[in-house]
């Protein structure tokens, strides 16, 4: 079956459903059956519109005659979808833990909740460090570096020094 992707305006057309036995596009992802690189059989790969790389690549089921692999169909790629799209959810929580971090400390009978903010700039990595009252009311704000340490110590001797950059 052979697919016409281009429009009117000559672009390719990544919004048209395919349905093919090793292609599927739909909803904003595709899913190939391709050669498993590691041994004879077969694997499934999953791409969200717009991505570069594979958001999910796992092994794919042979077809009867053990040698060609089994035809996408509509429930193996809703299923297909909903792991990837848990990946891809997953690898965005561990990229905010480890950009964006928090203590809360008590300083002279309040408390205060300290923030990290990393900023992973190739040309500029730094941080910015902020404090907030019980309220959520902003204290304070400055920029640190990239591999400032936030801990309860940290943030308390921040809060000692009257909120001024740490060195």
């Amino acid at each position: 079956m052979t697919l016409n992707l281009a429009s009117e305006s000559g672009e390719s057309d990544m919004n048209a459903s395919v349905n093919e036995p090793r292609l599927w596009r739909d909803n904003g992802w595709t899913a190939r059956v391709i050669k498993n690189e590691d041994d004879d059989g077969w694997a499934v790969e999953m791409v969200k519109d717009g991505e570069p790389e594979p958001a999910l690549v796992g092994p794919w089921t042979m077809g009867r005659d053990k040698k060609n692999p089994k035809p996408l169909d509509t429930a193996a790629f809703h299923t297909l979808v909903k792991t990837a799209s848990e990946v891809l959810r997953r690898h965005e929580q561990q990229l905010h833990a480890m950009h964006h971090k928090s203590v809360t400390v008590t300083a002279a009978g309040e408390r205060i909740t300290v923030t990290l903010d990393i900023v992973p700039d190739e040309d500029d990595p730094h941080a910015m460090l902020g404090a907030h009252d019980a309220t959520g009311e902003p204290l304070a704000r400055v920029r640190v570096a990239a591999g400032f340490k936030l801990s309860s110590a940290s943030a308390s001797a921040w809060i000692a020094d009257d909120f001024r950059r740490p060195g």
